[in-house]
């Protein structure tokens, strides 16, 4: 079955369940005397950090209860391989995970999960099936999807939309990869059961305890990710669609950094961002499929590559960086910090051994966009990189040393793709139109959201010589434009086999191409 037939099965049959059959358990399905007793999966299945042998597969239950996966080449499952994973226990919120390895590369996988319970002998949940490909040896068409921003802004589950439909859209466009670029969840964005728009239109949301507060416990965290797993767009999509997950801010709190000061919020009873970070990351890495690295359990920037035509390096811009500033410094220091000096080398590296022909830099911020952060003694403070006109400044000097190194070695075929501004965009970087001049062109590609409030477009730096060759929103546009307005959107990036040329798209969530571009490999 190829993958845009998988697919289309997968949209119908809903969160693909299957009745267990003989080659599930080896015998008869037991005789569940009480429904009690029996586990169910609230949150369905997901596939991540897929590599060329292997993928993480991840589901979670209701109650103490251990975890089984089976995997196999066809759909039929005739000659399956069965694992039996851990324990799912409250310890973890009873999600648990499987690191499945020795598969064959370039191949159509299948994988199917239950739940044994652990208290009630015999007492089985019905098994959830999905399926991913993996890494290709040899050049074949490849797509990767991505996109940012899911609940945002109190727009929650709204049933009479139709939920979270952007997702719909994403499986429809049959992708390989889904690299989910930050804001995965709102944990300080509670939302209200109703919201009333000056047009008289009344959008109605799907509330839980968990999306009634802010997020402040771990359990708060969790129940912010259960939440979004609620909706059955999102649960086909992650059955289907091995994803990718870096965080941005609002998993924690917006635009938080180490110096983020929550004595003023009274919404809050904690009132250590530090803390919040740290229950923040845990619920992360329990409801996400990331793979934990041997060296630092807690390390989100990490790369996948793809086969030869495609590797993913994922960054992360929240756990290294500095406090936000006007950032405007001359000289690095603690205060210019985005990636750090040890997530800034490895990339440098990562770069430079790669044999991809493509490398995406799978950014939860953009590069050259102004994201702001109020003001401090009159003047402007900074989010992301950008800080205005000139030289590079503050934390533009990391993309000044990167986009030094990468002219140096001759390192091309570079494409940044990232979220977190709430409107499509398309930016051509050329030294020709720059301050700084020391670098080989490249484009960033801007997507999202998925499902949130969407907003005008942001001010361009000129310091890389940025050139806006779309964006969806123009100035004046008003803010916080609910999802039926249907500014929403996602990314896709298409590699041809033979000829190597990407395939840049921006894409709607009724499925519609609102901007697209080829570019050509250079070798």
């Amino acid at each position: 079955m190829n993958r845009r037939a998988f697919l289309k099965s997968a949209s119908a049959a809903g969160t693909l369940a299957f009745a267990p059959p003989v080659s599930v358990f080896g015998q008869a399905p037991a005789i569940v005397t009480s429904e009690k007793g029996r586990p169910l999966m609230p949150s369905g299945i997901q596939s991540g950090d897929v590599t060329a042998d292997g993928a993480i597969i991840w589901s979670r239950a209701d109650r103490p209860s251990r975890m089984h996966v089976e995997v196999a080449y066809e759909e039929t499952f005739s000659s399956p391989t069965r694992i039996a994973g851990p324990a799912a226990l409250a310890v973890s919120d009873f999600t648990a995970r499987v690191d499945v390895s020795g598969l064959k590369a370039g191949e159509p996988v299948f994988y199917r999960v239950w739940f044994e319970s652990l208290e009630q002998k015999g007492a089985r949940s019905e098994p959830l099936a999905g399926r991913f490909r993996t890494a290709p040896r040899a050049p074949r068409d490849l797509v990767l999807a991505w996109t940012a921003d899911t609940v945002g802004q109190g727009w929650g589950i709204n049933p009479e939309f139709g939920g979270l439909r952007g997702y719909g859209a994403m499986l429809d466009a049959a992708p390989d990869l889904f690299v989910n670029s930050g804001d995965i969840i709102y944990a300080d964005g509670p939302l209200l059961p109703e919201v009333r728009l000056a047009d008289g239109r009344v959008w109605k949301n799907l509330v839980t305890p968990a999306k009634s507060k802010v997020a402040e416990t771990l359990d708060d965290f969790r129940g912010n990710y259960a939440y979004n797993l609620l909706d059955e767009h999102v649960r086909r999509f992650y059955a289907a669609v091995p994803v990718l997950a870096q965080w941005d801010d609002h998993e924690v709190r917006n635009n938080w950094n180490p110096g983020t000061d929550l004595s003023g919020d009274t919404r809050y009873t904690i009132k250590s961002v530090e803390l919040l970070a740290a229950h923040a990351r845990r619920a992360m890495f329990e409801y996400i499929p990331l793979r934990s690295n041997p060296g630092d359990s807690e390390r989100v920037y990490r790369s996948t590559p793809y086969g030869p035509q495609l590797e993913v390096l994922l960054i992360d811009e929240r756990s290294y960086r500095g406090p936000n500033t006007h950032n405007r410094q001359e000289a690095p220091g603690p205060a210019t910090a985005m990636l750090g000096r040890a997530q800034l080398d490895w990339l440098k590296d990562r770069l430079r051994s790669s044999t991809a022909t493509w490398k995406v830099i799978a950014s939860d911020m953009p590069i050259g966009l102004l994201v702001g952060d109020g003001k401090r003694d009159g003047l402007p403070v900074f989010e992301a990189w950008a800080n205005g006109e000139g030289p590079p400044l503050g934390r533009e000097l990391e993309l000044k040393e990167l986009f030094s190194f990468t002219r140096q070695h001759g390192i091309r075929n570079i494409v940044w793709i990232t979220g977190d501004v709430h409107y499509a965009t398309a930016l051509h970087y050329d030294p020709s139109r720059a301050a700084f001049t020391d670098f080989l062109p490249f484009w960033e590609f801007v997507a999202g959201p998925i499902h949130a409030g969407t907003f005008g477009p942001g001010t361009t730096d000129p310091t890389f010589g940025p050139q806006v060759m779309y964006r969806s929103s123009e100035p004046g546009a008003p803010g916080n434009r609910a999802p039926w307005d249907g500014h929403q959107f996602f990314g896709t990036l298409r590699v041809d086999a033979k000829s190597g040329r990407l395939t840049a798209s921006l894409v709607n969530i009724a499925g519609e191409v609102v901007y697209r571009t080829e570019i050509e490999a250079e070798r």
